[in-house]
């Protein structure tokens, strides 16, 4: 007896331990999701995407692309899409960005609501166990899409110029003509507002618009960059107010992982619907994962979902680069790749 006590007592404190930490560690799937228009250019898109949601088994989802066709709410058929397959979801109704839960959503506003169809900004606050989040989902001004003119297009026609824009200020000057600026400098103010109050802060978006951590030295001759170095505004404004970009805190390094996540090849679509720049390659990251530093969030993994095929000068083409690309066996239902993080939650 004096022998078996010592070890039955360390076993049972063991085993309350690991169950206390098990309570307070939990995993946290994050999902940037452009829908293409509801699923509704892609033959079967709106049930491919339900699919999509249940294969990733995501906890917090992004929505680009949100259009409640016919008066119809999108938010309403995705939940009642999952229910039907026995997957419990909340989302509420919204415009152009949306999001989907896992958890009840406690409240949601259009923190920038669309106006002419350039972007939107809607964000929700998630309780997920005993931790509250501040969940964003963008989807950024379309129009002066400036990644184009180095590639020798016009930025909101998509026109073919007779000659490569290549001078950084050119470029940024039509960058900003943009609504892109303006609704990242109202979410920064909403995060640090949402971030004062103790909640954690989460941002899936679209932002059409590419990355100063992509447009470097080392790719100014790659990918049809024609030699510019960009510091392009939008992510650099992020970067500076303390926000970490997902894939390129897993993956520094813009060449071997260059991450693209448009144009994606989705095969039931015509080329002429896929390829936005037919004599170049426009192949760009315009869909990320933000978050705000925090000790009960680490990321733990980070993933490109969807098809291993892209466009490049209006060709289909697979992907060799090193990019963790995830990849499903059903129809794809949109002309973008996704952004899956994987954190891990401490209470």
């Amino acid at each position: 007896m004096f022998l078996r006590l010592p070890f039955l007592s360390i076993y049972l404190f063991l085993a309350v331990t690991c169950s206390c930490m098990a309570q307070k560690e939990q995993s946290l799937k994050v999902l940037q999701f452009n829908i293409w228009q509801e699923g509704t250019i892609v033959p079967g898109g709106f049930d491919a995407i339900i699919d999509e949601v249940i294969r990733t088994d995501t906890d917090l989802i992004a929505l680009s692309e949100v259009r409640n066709y016919n008066d119809k709410s999108l938010a309403e058929r995705l939940v009642k899409a999952l229910a039907k397959k026995g997957h419990t979801y909340y989302s509420e109704w919204s415009e152009d960005s949306g999001i989907l839960s896992r958890y009840p959503i406690l409240s949601q506003q259009a923190l920038y609501p669309l106006h002419n169809d350039q972007g939107s900004i809607t964000k929700a606050i998630i309780k997920v166990k005993n931790t509250e989040i501040a969940f964003y989902s963008a989807h950024l001004d379309y129009l002066n899409c400036s990644l184009y003119l180095p590639r020798g297009y016009d930025s909101s026609t998509w026109r073919k110029l007779n000659n490569h824009v290549t001078d950084s200020l050119t470029i940024a000057i039509d960058n900003l003509a943009s609504k892109r600026d303006e609704a990242i400098t109202a979410f920064i103010k909403d995060a640090m507002a949402e971030k004062s109050l103790g909640r954690l802060v989460i941002l899936g978006g679209d932002l059409n618009e590419a990355s100063f951590l992509d447009w470097t030295e080392s790719t100014k001759n790659l990918y049809d960059h024609n030699g510019v170095v960009m510091p392009w505004h939008n992510t650099l404004q992020l970067d500076k107010a303390g926000f970490i970009d997902a894939y390129r805190k897993a993956y520094p390094n813009p060449v071997t992982h260059p991450g693209f996540t448009f144009p994606a090849d989705t095969p039931l679509v015509p080329l002429g619907k896929l390829a936005w720049a037919p004599d170049a390659d426009d192949r760009d990251r315009i869909d990320y994962i933000f978050y705000l530093p925090s000790d009960q969030l680490e990321l733990k993994e980070v993933k490109i979902t969807g098809p291993k095929g892209s466009i490049v000068r209006n060709q289909r083409v697979l992907e060799t680069s090193e990019d963790p690309i995830e990849t499903s066996d059903g129809v794809w239902p949109t002309d973008h790749k996704n952004v899956l993080a994987v954190f891990e939650l401490k209470e």
